[in-house]
């Protein structure tokens, strides 16, 4: 057995939507509009586990070579839900911040973005970290040139944790992935070096407070070793 409590930072993939939708004849904006449900769900029950961080896989920069359709609905539901569940995040205590490449979104899911960060940034209860057109390579492409912009000639990787997008937030402790799937798919990949890594068949839209529990409970057990001998 292990002697871990929660997980200080818990990164969880968000998979499952389209074949929540599919399997009740569905959409797949529809599975997307349901996962949104499960997000504030899977937060809240962060929150009262004690986890201080959660970073969720939102958008990944792969994910435009999805269909035209499905990733201008994507966009809207970010530009609108951001603002749309700003009470929701006051009233729960949830600080939202966003990590990936923003400039490279459209401009009112820049805005509703900014905006948010900036109203939720004296909230406290939990820190809810927005992965949106994110990638673990770029991100330490983009944290790489941040430090050679300041004219280095040796790059020490203090420097590339620095400067990565959230450097205020711890590495990730455990990345949990939803419907069966156990692929890291280039999330967080400088700060998952000594992640703990559980997958789950359970789809998405589906995730409760349940899971949560189900995933405390799993990173209890584990023996955290950080390349040493316990």
């Amino acid at each position: 057995m292990g002697t871990n409590p929660v997980p200080t930072h818990l990164g969880i993939i968000m998979d499952g939507n389209g074949r929540w939708a599919k399997a009740r004849n569905l959409p797949r904006t529809a599975g997307h509009l349901e996962g949104l449900k499960a997000v504030k769900r899977v937060v809240v029950a962060c929150r009262d586990q004690g986890i201080p961080y959660v970073t969720l896989y939102v958008f990944s920069t792969e994910n435009w070579k999805r269909s035209d359709q499905e990733v201008g609905y994507l966009m809207s539901l970010l530009a609108s839900k951001l603002h749309g569940e700003l009470l929701f995040f006051l009233q729960q205590g949830i600080r939202i911040l966003v990590r990936g490449d923003v400039e490279g979104l459209p401009a009112a899911v820049q805005d509703s973005i900014r905006d948010t960060e900036e109203r939720t940034k004296d909230l406290t209860r939990i820190t809810c970290s927005l992965a949106i057109n994110y990638g673990g390579r770029d991100e330490i492409v983009r944290s790489v040139n941040r430090v050679l912009a300041q004219g280095v000639c040796a790059i020490t990787a203090e420097q590339i944790t620095q400067h990565l997008d959230l450097p205020s937030i711890p590495p990730v402790d455990m990345i949990v992935r939803s419907a069966g799937e156990k692929r890291i798919s280039n999330f967080l990949l400088w700060d998952s070096a000594y992640a703990e890594l559980a997958s789950y068949d359970k789809l998405w839209p589906d995730w409760d407070a349940a899971d949560i529990r189900q995933v405390c409970e799993e990173y209890a057990k584990r023996v955290r070793k950080f390349g040493g001998v316990v």
